[in-house]
């Protein structure tokens, strides 16, 4: 079996690792002229951990990582709504890790390159097209830093996980366009001393008001005890253009909704004015599809689902889609039968984390807060809401993300 993915992403490097485990070797084609660690905090739930677990990466990746103990919910006005614990405090058999996604990225390219060999991982080749016919699937790309055209590369089965801007989804469905309803984000990283203990993801506020997530990412990362601290706010600005991922954050842009958030626990304005780095994304996804498979060819992580990066779930449900193909494929299915059972299994699950990010992500808890109270400080939280209620609200999401303690493996 010969198998292409397109993309060096999670999902695809996922996918060729996992592959490995069977046996097959899968040839990884990534755009980027040079891998680096770039961006900034990324989170990593259960399910998450589960499947890199399943890949022998777990280890790696804790040593790189922070472990979350709890989760805690404030309004803008830094009252606590809702805590609850988190991992393997929660009893989950795997943690929940905060870390820089680029340390993420480079521990899953090493383990590619030792496990299928340099030779099949292969940079700076965009992929420009593909094409199929009864016998197998090709792949065209470009130089990405020059522009020449490559030679095109052949193969039995094409798996496209080259994210949100595919270009191999974007063949089949060439009239689609990101979905912006005008909430913009920034994302930064700041050097500070621990934030509640050092082990706390924090959401504050909502996509109403302004809305933070914070949480660290890399301990002791100065030798002074100051850890590096991930966080990103979140705005609606009705009519408001979209975000540009390729620019540098600016300060002016967005901090003066946050300016005179000083809490008791923690001074916002501060860790935001305080950063090393600011960089701005729009808050995007695409509508879901009802097709991923075409033939000998299929969509994986982003390329198949992007959704909004709310509940920390675009890693995951990346690493379930690859576990679920490598698995197919590794037991013998044949390949064009194997992406079709693929699609079957994934597609509903993950459309449905899709619209549940839309609609009622982990921080809708604050939203509704928000609402109750119209943007301002309560006496009593239970007079405005039960736990019992902000408790169903964490489970059902968990529950359609794959991560409830009492769903089965996904």
């Amino acid at each position: 079996m010969d198998i292409i993915s397109v993309g060096g992403s999670i999902a695809g490097l996922s996918l060729a690792i996992g592959l490995k485990r069977y046996g097959i070797t899968c040839r990884v084609y990534e755009s980027v002229p040079e891998m680096k660690e770039v961006g900034v905090g990324i989170t990593l739930l259960p399910h998450a951990t589960r499947e890199f677990a399943a890949l022998g990466l777990l280890d790696k990746l804790e040593a790189v990582a922070i472990e979350n103990e709890i989760s805690k919910f404030f309004n803008r006005w830094g009252q606590l709504i809702y805590q609850e614990a988190r991992g393997r405090l929660a009893g989950y058999a795997y943690p929940e890790l905060g870390l820089l996604r680029g340390r993420l990225h480079a521990v899953l390219y090493r383990a590619a390159q030792e496990e299928l060999g340099a030779a099949n991982i292969v940079v700076n080749h965009h992929c420009l097209a593909v094409d199929q016919d009864e016998r197998g699937a090709t792949a065209y790309f470009k130089e990405t830093s020059s522009g020449a055209q490559l030679p095109s590369v052949r193969a039995d089965i094409v798996i496209a996980g080259d994210g949100i801007n595919s270009a191999v989804r974007r063949q089949f469905y060439p009239h689609e366009q990101l979905a912006f309803t005008g909430i913009n984000t920034w994302r930064g990283v700041t050097r500070r001393k621990p934030i509640l203990g050092g082990r706390t993801y924090m959401r504050v506020g909502s996509i109403e008001t302004g809305k933070i997530v914070i949480y660290p990412i890399v301990d002791d990362v100065d030798g002074d005890g100051n850890q590096l601290i991930n966080w990103m706010v979140e705005i609606r600005q009705p009519a408001v253009a979209m975000n540009d991922w390729n620019l540098k954050g600016r300060l002016e842009d967005f901090f003066p909704v946050y300016e005179d958030w000083r809490f008791d626990w923690l001074d916002v304005a501060e860790l935001i004015s305080s950063a090393d780095r600011i960089l701005e994304y729009p808050m995007v996804d695409k509508d879901p599809v009802t097709q991923w498979t075409f033939g000998r060819i299929t969509l994986l992580g982003d390329a198949a689902h992007p959704m909004y990066p709310r509940g920390s779930n675009g890693a995951a449900q990346a690493a379930i889609d690859a576990r679920t193909l490598a698995d197919l494929l590794g037991q013998g299915m044949e390949p064009v039968a194997a992406l079709s059972a693929y699609e079957t299994a994934r597609l509903p699950a993950a459309n449905r984390v899709v619209e549940a990010n839309r609609k009622y992500p982990p921080d809708y808890i604050n939203v509704l807060v928000d609402q109750r109270t119209g943007g301002k400080p309560f006496e009593r939280i239970d007079d405005v809401v039960s736990q019992q209620e902000l408790r169903q609200i964490s489970e059902d999401y968990k529950r359609v993300a794959g991560f409830a303690l009492d769903r089965p493996k996904a």
